[in-house]
């Protein structure tokens, strides 16, 4: 095996690369068609040990920050030590930080399962964005530009791609699938490999954070427990933006009331509500619907086939009243409209749908009828406008340079969602560690994990309320990606700021009750 040093043109940067024979096959032997398929893809040749250093200068609220940012691949090792896999990351350092013990370090995911750590890269935290107009929406030319709201004036960070997702991949073939591809299995292998990242990177004794985006909130909600119990590394935060379930139970009777929140702020931005709640703002007419979601719609729903016609019909009232839809539609659905024919219906006298991840987001269907949209008119306007962006970056900015696929969304189905505690994790890990702060961040217009659903998981979470002086809630007015809004751009990396410093401790204060 030999090692061999390139230098790129960019200024610091270096690419280690382990070369190693291509295996030949005995003479005379003819490849099957699978094998031909086999040694194509193999001729792209995947190093799960390598890196390139680059060094930048940007602009954050107005201070020259200088950094370093490491691209590059880190092993997964089986119990035995032989590398299975390589894990794609990059890591930005501020450079100019002499105290590197003190210096706050944030590990960020993205979800799916499957999808790649793009979306907070270059357009939440990282010190790169995305071009893009003020509420999200594609414009070209493609490409990046600075990001003056970045947290990296106040943190580091590392962007981490499980298996699969970015030019991360499985290198022993022999290995089941299984060992990377579910809740609990996901959350094993990515705590060993933190462990080795936080090793090499000599952060041991940096105060540490954990932030995670949709399902990648139930990635960083069952680390924070995994992290403890088997690395033994304990954190300061975790942060979950438009967090999913986190396995905590959603009975029948719950699953319906809890969405109508959501359907009210859609409604509220389309300006499909009666005129006295379309007056209101956002915040100060959510409440009301919340309170009637709780105190009476839930124990409506309870009562199923037993509750009076009467009844029936004054909550049939209210829900039309706070969801832009029809009494009669809402009685069709015995009071429980399903998201996919919300999505539909909502706008569907203007010809329009609207959108799954982000309900501001209008679809043009093929027809108007039916009880679905035809796409997520969001993800199709998302993708336009990342998948060039990360291409260009990691390539002409950070010098990474390979043949491999960018997999934005990857294969990593079948998926095993069994044994999905990640919520109780998160708490268990809290109890157990009285320096553990929870930030949920939600935007109000997510129908794929709605701002509602978050805060119950709050409650759920901790029923005694013990836990609650630690657990905040931001809300943001914009969908599942929030920070795709400028506005909610800004402020999403200031409550991050004030979180981390929150959760802080002062030197000499002890981690006790």
């Amino acid at each position: 095996m030999k090692k061999m040093l390139f230098s790129f043109a960019l200024t610091g940067s270096f690419l280690f690369v382990t070369a190693q024979s291509p295996s030949k096959k005995s003479e005379g032997s003819a490849a099957t068609p699978a094998e031909k398929v086999e040694n194509l893809v193999s001729n792209i040749k995947f190093n799960p040990d390598e890196k390139v250093i680059t060094q930048h200068l940007t602009t954050i609220k107005g201070q020259k920050v200088p950094y370093q940012a490491t691209t590059g691949t880190m092993p997964v090792w089986d119990e035995d030590g032989k590398t299975i896999a390589g894990i794609f990351y990059t890591y930005y350092e501020r450079s100019d930080v002499k105290d590197r013990a003190s210096r706050p370090l944030v590990i960020s995911f993205n979800g799916g399962p499957g999808s790649a750590s793009v979306w907070m890269q270059i357009a939440y935290t990282g010190p790169t964005l995305l071009n893009i107009d003020d509420e999200g929406y594609p414009v070209q030319p493609y490409g990046i530009k600075e990001n003056p709201y970045s947290i990296l004036d106040v943190a580091d960070i590392v962007f981490v791609n499980p298996v699969n997702t970015a030019y991360s991949r499985i290198t022993n073939k022999e290995t089941p699938k299984s060992t990377f591809f579910g809740v609990n299995a996901d959350v094993k292998y990515l705590a060993e490999w933190i462990k080795t990242f936080v090793t090499r990177s000599n952060r041991w004794a940096s105060p540490k954070y954990l932030i995670g985006e949709s399902y990648g909130t139930t990635r960083v909600s069952g680390l924070a427990l995994e992290l403890q119990n088997s690395q033994w590394m304990y954190l300061n935060g975790v942060v979950l933006v438009s967090p999913t379930t986190l396995g905590i139970e959603r009975g029948v009777v719950s699953k319906a009331a809890l969405r109508l929140p959501y359907y009210a702020a859609t409604a509220w931005f389309h300006k499909m509500l009666p005129s006295d709640l379309q007056s209101k703002d956002l915040t100060a007419m959510l409440p009301e619907v919340e309170n009637f979601t709780l105190n009476e719609l839930i124990p409506a729903l309870s009562k199923g086939g037993s509750l009076e016609a009467s009844q029936r019909n004054a909550i049939a009232a209210k829900i039309a009243r706070y969801s832009g839809m029809s009494e009669k539609v809402i009685l069709q659905n015995n009071l429980d409209v399903p998201l996919d024919y919300f999505w539909k219906e909502l706008l569907r006298d203007q010809g329009y749908t609207v959108g799954r991840l982000d309900s501001r987001y209008k679809g043009i269907d093929r027809k108007d009828a039916g009880d679905n949209p035809d796409f997520n008119s969001e993800l199709t306007s998302w993708l336009h406008s990342f998948t060039p962006a990360i291409n260009i970056y990691l390539r002409n900015n950070l010098g990474y340079k390979t043949d491999l696929k960018y997999n934005m969304f990857g294969p990593v189905y079948p998926w095993d969602n069994s044994g999905d505690k990640t919520g109780e994790n998160l708490r268990q890990a809290m109890a157990q560690n009285p320096y553990l702060h929870v930030l949920v961040q939600s935007g109000y217009y997510d129908g794929a994990c709605d701002y509602f659903n978050a805060k119950y998981n709050m409650w759920q979470m901790d029923p005694s309320g013990k836990l609650k002086d630690r657990m905040s809630f931001e809300g943001y007015r914009s969908g599942h990606m929030m920070y795709l809004r400028k506005e909610d751009l800004i402020k999403g990396n200031e409550d991050l700021r004030i979180f981390i410093q929150k959760s802080l401790p002062k030197p000499g204060v002890p981690a006790k009750y």
